[in-house]
């Protein structure tokens, strides 16, 4: 570790070096593009994130002959600790260069502020919390990047074994072509539409907040029992409200409803990893004019599915795995309508089998897989 020094991150110069490090690091490998600072500086901000109401965190960079050479974070969340059991530490935002002795020491660092406070396993990478951006790229180095999923190179996984950290989950991506034919079934599928009885709808933006508490609702009780479950808290929604309103299309949103009461819901959000492409992760002078060109002009072509949930009263039944695939054919034929060529749907548990069959079902090809790491703290 000669020349190697690992510092916490203590001021606004430092934290922006620590945003800024997998730019350098990627820059130009495939798979790769580089997120908006501002965004990342706000996710990671204690005064910011409402994540922070109920966790804290650390962060470290670790540097070598006056340069910073890789990064991590530390986190310990009271929530997580409720549901998951006491002593469960978490770490995330790792990135590195390609050395074992720069690995063992961001690791070592987090995992001895963790032991301090008393934490008994470290798991991740969350970066901050399995609600944001979480799991190391172990698989489809080279598919095309999508919005709020991390970046890794495919050292990282060997490295991080190295020291000691071994899977407990997979997180599986799937990349679903529009251009699709309907699904099987399809013509029964629309007749459980025509007594009125069941009514796919989308989002209704001029009821934006109220529609989002809907469509968080039924996420936090489709998810309730799912691994690693954490809920979003009321400060949260808030804040995701806030965050995706300008970019949420009313289209690429649907609700389905029994009866009058939701019971399923699918988000799709424009990919703008396609629009940060080149900007280097920033606005100034001009990459704020290159990214409403790309918006508005030039257009996107793809799509990320964030959410999509079921509430657990209709898990296993008949009629709810067909409405999830009418909410999918929806979203389908609403992608086609304006001009989109294909989603990711991310992230799947590995052990949801009736969410992967039913993906897999429709044409969803598996292209990426995400891994969450564990060690015990001995």
């Amino acid at each position: 570790m000669a020349g190697l020094e690992i510092r916490a991150v203590h001021d606004r110069a430092e934290m922006a070096r620590f945003i800024a490090l997998p730019e350098r690091l990627y820059d130009g490998q495939a798979g790769f593009v580089a997120p908006l600072r501002l965004e990342r500086g706000d996710a990671l901000s204690r005064a910011k994130n409402p994540y922070f109401e109920h966790a804290k965190a650390e962060y470290w960079l670790a540097w070598r002959d006056g340069r910073p050479v890789g990064r991590i974070s530390a986190q310990i969340d009271e929530l997580t600790q409720v549901r998951h059991g006491a002593g469960l530490g978490q770490f995330g935002c790792l990135d590195a260069e390609d050395d074992p002795a720069i690995f063992q020491a961001l690791t070592g660092a987090a995992e001895a502020w963790l032991k301090d406070a008393g934490m008994t396993r470290c798991q991740g990478p969350f970066s901050l919390s399995i609600n944001q951006q979480c799991g190391l790229l172990v698989e489809g180095y080279d598919e095309p990047p999508m919005m709020m999923m991390d970046f890794a190179p495919p050292y990282a996984a060997q490295r991080l074994a190295e020291q000691g950290y071994a899977k407990v989950m997979d997180l599986l991506a799937y990349d679903y072509t529009a251009e699709q034919p309907p699904p099987p079934g399809a013509e029964w599928l629309e007749r459980l539409t025509a007594d009125g009885r069941v009514v796919l709808r989308r989002l209704d933006k001029g009821r934006y907040r109220q529609e989002l508490d809907v469509i968080l609702d039924i996420f936090n009780d489709a998810w309730s029992e799912n691994w690693g479950f954490v809920p979003f808290t009321e400060a949260e929604m808030s804040h995701i409200a806030a965050e995706l309103k300008p970019i949420l299309r009313p289209e690429m949103v649907w609700i389905a409803e029994i009866e009058g009461e939701a019971i399923a819901m699918i988000v799709c959000l424009p990919n703008l990893a396609e629009a940060f492409e080149g900007l280097s992760g920033k606005l100034l002078p001009f990459g704020w004019l290159k990214l409403l060109w790309r918006l508005k002009v030039k257009g996107l072509k793809s799509g990320r599915v964030v959410m999509m949930g079921l509430r657990k009263a209709h898990h296993g039944s008949p009629i709810g795995s067909a409405i999830v695939l009418m909410l999918i054919e929806e979203l389908r034929e609403s992608l086609i309508k304006i001009g989109y060529r294909r989603a990711e749907m991310s992230w799947i548990l590995e052990d949801n089998w009736r969410m992967r069959a039913v993906i897999e079902g429709i044409g969803g090809r598996h292209s990426k897989t995400y891994r969450i790491y564990e060690k015990a703290l001995t």
